[in-house]
């Protein structure tokens, strides 16, 4: 085991330089240096002194070695990486190969990497090498392995990602289809698709995402549900679903006879054609190594032998590809299957003292990877699933059935009739797992709000050392047993901090807000989502970015159902929270569309019982006693093309509502025409500043209206400075009182006896 452990530096080196080089490409260069100074010092100085510890020194020098190779690697990527970035903001036209199973994002176009040939200005097309990513409308053909060319608005993206550049393709067409094992492998899928898709839903959309990793028949609301649960990684190609293949192929050959090497080559082949037939991505080569380094080690019996070859395995891929080191799917894999190798055993060996032997397994390999994954999900996300361990167990006996039948049934594409019993028996653990996701989902205070970050990350880790001390337990050593009375001590307080947050951010959530408030501004970071309310009516002005802070803060206000939401155009910080209200809005009013994507948004809120109309110029409502109207776009404006310019400018007033004016992102120009044709009269007494107080606004719209309180609905953290210090100065002059929610969190606004009252988080 300890030989094996000293690996583990080797992985971690190699790691932390890869991070900081991809994050600071300038101080790669330097690394590499340092690094090759201090092997040749280490070579030179060291081993003559202490030849006793050659094998520590020698395991330095590896590590040096592999540090100054992760550097080197990423000084010759630099160049290409770079080029490719400078068409940043450009309109372009690119040629590649497709290096990524195609999946629909939540702006419903179809996303891929891919790894380009040759960008340039349409019709001037230069070579180039670098990884990309590529979103078109969504159309067959575009497997791994094809070569496409595109066209469409280029975007470059943040230090550390791995594509150096993401392209919103506007037209797109497959050059050369793809080829060989790639062509087969894509006909099997195709097929085995349509085969499920004549099944009953909701088993039949994702019994293609079990089996073979391709989630484009899924549906959103099921996406999310799967989120919400904890079960989405059974719809991705992880390692979860190559160590079920691993398992299978390994357990199988054992009940035929073979022996070990048997057992192992057969495993090997299984594993190989499963990532050939889901695409060999990146992603999934780098699952498969991962599980199946894993799972060989604990059939083999030697999980210490395991850490070694996980250590190996993750430095080798990163010398590869050094952006790894910053994807959370690399960090999770490695997490996971580190928890295989070297919790889960031992979990299992504590819960024997309560539980049957196979159960105590059973639960220990999802509760290992769930312990050792928290505080990496605690990095990145604001949401800590608290349903996810119970969900996981409950679709723990169905996933492997549906995932090797349904591959079975793909495979068995050239005879009909067998693959039609092979789909078919694989749709019940599937409709198993849907149901399952839709249940866990819907389970009150199934998930908690932790905002995202090292100091979560932290507490989410020392709960997870806690939990797993208590349950490993050990001999009756007094150091063991004060170690596991501080554990208890930890678990017993996260449980009983963790019971009060479920009730404030459940039952008692609506009881921390003031009773009374008429307008509330939701902290949905950069992005707007305005609530109003009058005689228990609610209406909703968008919808911020995602659908969890919107969902928190509907949860807060006690809001169960939307009455009216108004869309006022289809930017993604405007409408990508919409998927937390499916199924609970009565009508929505809309800005004009733009890209078929915001037709399918609008066609997900009709499926959910909403009434869809899009704006008409005058348009005018009643909202409890208050009034609504409509500003913007009036008549003859549709020069300015969907988008920001065309937002929904919404009066409403009356009923207890202040007289408030929501700008939605007009730009100063668009602002002076609705100043000029909206016939505007009178002081408000809300603004909602348009654009998050961006620079472009127009002062005589604001000096016009004269607002007491000025809402700014904007994020902590974002790259334009928003608020900016033009519109603040503008604010300040008509002494206006400025309501920031990344300063105040979620806002809160009433009239009473004719003065505005505020309440605020902050």
């Amino acid at each position: 085991m300890t030989r094996d452990l000293r690996l583990l530096p080797v992985a971690g080196g190699v790691w932390a330089v890869a991070l900081g080089c991809v994050f600071v490409p300038a101080a790669a260069g330097w690394a590499a240096l340092a690094s090759g100074v201090a092997a040749i010092a280490v070579g030179t100085v060291l081993c003559r002194r202490y030849r006793p510890e050659g094998s520590r020194v020698a395991l330095v020098l590896v590590v040096l070695a592999v540090m100054a190779a992760v550097s080197l690697t990423v000084i010759t990527m630099l160049p290409a990486r770079d080029s490719a970035a400078s068409w940043d903001g450009r309109v372009v036209e690119a040629t590649g190969e497709v290096t990524s199973s195609a999946s629909v994002g939540r702006d419903g176009r179809l996303w891929m990497e891919v790894q380009l040939t040759g960008i340039g200005s349409p019709g001037s097309v230069r070579a180039a090498s670098a990884p990309v990513r590529v979103g078109i409308d969504p159309v067959d053909g575009f497997d791994l392995g094809a070569t496409i060319r595109v066209q469409g608005e280029a975007a470059a993206t943040d230090p550390g990602e791995r594509s150096a550049l993401v392209v919103f393709a506007s037209t797109a067409s497959v050059e050369v289809p793809a080829s060989g094992v790639f062509a087969v492998a894509a006909g099997l899928r195709s097929v085995f698709i349509d085969r499920s898709a004549r099944l009953p839903e909701p088993g039949a959309g994702l019994l293609p995402g079990l089996a073979v990793g391709d989630t484009r028949a899924v549906s959103a609301e099921l996406t999310e549900q799967m989120k919400a649960s904890g079960l989405s990684h059974l719809t991705a190609v992880s390692g979860a679903n190559c160590a079920i293949v691993v398992g299978a192929a390994f357990a199988l050959t054992a009940l035929c006879g073979g022996g070990r090497r048997t057992r192992v080559s057969v495993a090997a082949v299984a594993l190989s054609g499963f990532i050939v037939l889901v695409t060999p991505e990146p992603s999934v080569i780098r699952a498969g190594v991962m599980a199946g380094v894993a799972m060989m080690a604990l059939m083999l019996g030697r999980p210490s032998a395991g850490a070694g070859m996980l250590a190996l395995s993750a430095t080798g891929i990163l010398l590869v590809d050094p952006w790894l080191a910053a994807s959370p799917g690399f960090a999770l894999s490695v997490a996971a299957s580190g928890a295989l190798i070297l919790l889960a055993p031992h979990l299992a060996r504590g819960m024997r003292r309560w539980l049957p032997a196979p159960l105590a397994l059973g639960i220990a390999v999802p509760l290992a990877a769930q312990l050792a994954c928290g505080p990496i999900i605690a990095l990145f996300a604001e949401q800590q699933s608290l349903i996810g361990l119970p969900a996981n167990l409950l679709a723990a006996p169905a996933a492997p059935i549906a995932t090797v039948i349904g591959m079975l049934a793909c495979l068995a594409a050239p005879l009909p009739p067998v693959a039609d019993l092979l789909a078919a028996s694989a749709w019940l653990p599937a409709s198993w797992i849907a149901a399952t996701a839709e249940v866990s989902a819907a389970v009150p205070l199934g998930q908690i709000a932790m905002p995202s970050g090292i100091l979560s990350a932290t507490v989410v880790g020392a709960v997870s050392a806690a939990v797993a001390i208590v349950l490993i337990g050990g001999g009756p050593r007094p150091g063991g047993r004060r170690l596991r009375a501080l554990a208890g001590v930890v678990v017993a307080v996260s449980v009983a901090a963790f019971g009060a947050r479920l009730l404030l951010d459940g039952p008692l959530a609506s009881s921390t807000t003031p009773d009374g408030w008429s307008i509330a501004a939701c902290d949905v970071g950069q992005g707007d989502a305005l609530v109003v309310r009058s005689e228990g009516e609610v209406a909703l002005i968008d919808t911020g970015p995602e659908p969890e802070p919107l969902a928190e803060c509907l949860r807060s206000l006690g809001i169960d159902r939307i009455d009216l939401l108004v869309l006022t155009h289809f930017d993604l910080d405007h409408v990508g929270g919409v998927e937390a209200l499916q199924g609970r809005v009565d009508e929505v009013v809309h800005g004009p569309t733009g890209e078929s994507a915001d037709e399918g948004l609008l066609g997900r809120l009709a499926d959910g019982g909403a009434t869809v109309s899009p704006v008409v110029a005058g348009m005018r409502g009643e909202l409890g006693a208050a009034a609504w109207k409509l500003l913007w776009p009036g008549r003859g404006v549709m020069a300015f093309p969907p988008g920001n310019d065309l937002s929904v400018v919404l009066e409403v007033g009356g009923g207890g509502v202040p007289r408030s004016l929501f700008l939605g992102d007009l730009s100063a120009e668009a602002q002076r025409m609705v100043l000029r044709s909206a016939h505007i009269r009178g002081t408000f007494d809300v603004v909602k500043v348009a654009h998050h107080g961006s620079a472009d606004q127009d002062a005589g719209l604001y000096e016009a209206i004269r607002p007491a309180a000025a809402l700014i609905s904007v994020g902590e953290d974002n790259e334009y400075g928003h608020p900016r210090d033009e519109i603040l100065a503008i604010l300040q002059g008509i002494g206006a009182h400025v309501l920031r929610t990344d300063l105040r969190g979620r806002i809160l606004l009433s009239e009473r006896d004719g003065e505005l009252q505020v309440w605020t988080e902050r």
